[in-house]
């Protein structure tokens, strides 16, 4: 898009421009976030697990604290709880479940809005840049020239394909971010059954649990 059409846009395409660019810098951020956030959870849990087993609760719980990411810190949350009743390990669980889900959603708003508002905002630039076209042509008659009408006609064609061209990479994006949450969704729900299995049928060491984890 040349710098010319950004001037014949008007006000509305530079709002529907900076919409692209929040939504675009918000993409990175959560794709980033999420892509760091995800691990390979099967063998992460079967190597706690076998730290478990050789009665280590210390060093399992070292290596959920360095290891990024919801799934950990999911697990980290159940060998605090080993030796509690079952109903007290999953509510704690799932209190752990929903604050990470939260924190995966976090600013996903952004880039739902923009994507619904930007053709709005082309629409808006298309019914002004009409407007003043034919204002023109109802003050300027029967001396019209087609310079007088083009301005309007052409903001009103470049908003509409600017929403637009925003609008689509933004369904997209969100898309894209609400696909790889439901991937770590679905490892943390694997892992927390199989973990309530594991801390459900064996006892904790005779030493028990760190006190705060340490």
């Amino acid at each position: 898009m040349s710098f010319d059409l950004l001037i014949d846009g008007g006000p509305v395409l530079w709002l529907i421009l900076a919409c692209g660019i929040l939504a675009g810098v918000v993409f990175i951020e959560r794709a980033l976030h999420l892509h760091r956030a995800r691990i390979k959870a099967d063998d992460f849990l079967r190597g706690i697990l076998n730290i478990l087993n050789r009665g280590n609760v210390s060093e399992a719980l070292a290596v959920c604290g360095e290891t990024p990411g919801p799934t950990a810190r999911l697990v980290r949350t159940g060998i605090l709880y080993w030796g509690e009743s079952r109903e007290v390990i999953r509510a704690a669980l799932d209190e752990v479940s929903r604050a990470e889900f939260s924190r995966m959603e976090r600013r996903l708003v952004i880039v739902a809005t923009v994507a619904q508002i930007t053709p709005l905002l082309g629409l808006l630039g298309t019914v002004l840049g009409m407007v003043e076209s034919l204002f023109l042509m109802r003050y300027q008659s029967p001396l019209i020239q087609f310079p007088h009408v083009s301005d309007g006609l052409l903001r009103a064609l470049v908003t509409t394909g600017a929403g637009l061209m925003v609008a689509i990479p933004c369904y997209a994006a969100f898309n894209l971010l609400v696909i790889k949450i439901d991937r770590i969704v679905l490892d943390m729900d694997r892992v927390t059954g199989e973990l309530l299995a594991f801390l459900w049928r064996n006892k904790p060491p005779a030493k028990g649990i760190p006190e705060n984890g340490k």
